[in-house]
């Protein structure tokens, strides 16, 4: 059984539990919410820890101390997570989402750049590639969501969330924030086929980059680290429904 059979083979003992109850579908947003939350910032380097962002969320405490930024990317990046769950039905993933997902997540840290391409040119740190050109991030953008639309039944699942996520992060289309919604766009990916969100904790973040750095030669090892991140989110979500499995 290779790495996407079993994949398979979890996401078809867990629908056999669908549909959950409305408190448990509830509890489980709830817990990712957090989750995803608390890892897709530290990667990026937000120093909250995952209690202080559970703590942010729930109760609406600031932690003091703390940058006044990583409140307000935790803050966008939940309200971003719900928009999220909103593209849960559709069986589509827009442009227009990806700006939107941006403009919640940034309009805090800074709303004359939130929801908009930038408008000069970065590099990045530690990458031997280039990201598009200011004068071709619109162009790159249309076409990778014509891609989507035409292309995404042609992949497994799991392989088009990382496929997604690996081709908006290489266009590169907003000043910051463009690893925290490649990430969301691949989980809105995912969660549209039924399959569970994939969570990469900081401690596997120079893995996570290194494989997105190989991926502009070889993207299979990045798919594959992807794919093995969804079927970590199955087994937790079996333990905590009490689904009996074997270790596979």
């Amino acid at each position: 059984m290779d790495l996407y059979e079993k994949v398979d083979r979890l996401k078809s003992l867990i629908d056999e539990q669908r549909p959950l109850e409305d408190d448990l579908l509830k509890e489980i947003k709830a817990y990712y919410r957090i989750g995803l939350t608390w890892s897709s910032n530290a990667i990026e380097g937000n120093t909250l820890t995952e209690s202080e962002t559970k703590i942010l969320l729930e109760d609406g405490l600031t932690v003091g101390g703390k940058p006044l930024r990583d409140t307000f990317e935790s803050l966008g990046h939940a309200r971003a997570y719900d928009f999220m769950f909103t593209l849960l039905r559709s069986e589509q993933i827009t442009e227009t989402d990806a700006l939107t997902m941006h403009r919640m997540f940034y309009q805090d840290i800074n709303p004359e750049e939130a929801g908009r391409y930038r408008t000069r040119s970065v590099l990045i740190t530690g990458s031997n590639y280039a990201v598009s050109k200011v004068e071709k991030i619109k162009k790159d953008v249309a076409t990778l969501f014509q891609w989507v639309a035409v292309e995404r039944k042609n992949y497994h699942p799991v392989k088009f969330a990382a496929q997604l996520h690996k081709r908006f992060v290489f266009i590169h289309p907003f000043i910051d924030g463009n690893g925290r919604i490649a990430r969301l766009l691949m989980n809105t990916a995912l969660i549209q086929a039924g399959y569970m969100v994939a969570v990469i904790p900081p401690i596997l973040r120079e893995n996570y980059i290194a494989l997105l750095e190989q991926a502009h030669q070889d993207d299979q090892p990045f798919m594959d680290f992807i794919a093995e991140r969804v079927l970590e989110s199955e087994k937790e979500i079996m333990r905590l429904l009490h689904i009996p499995f074997s270790e596979i």
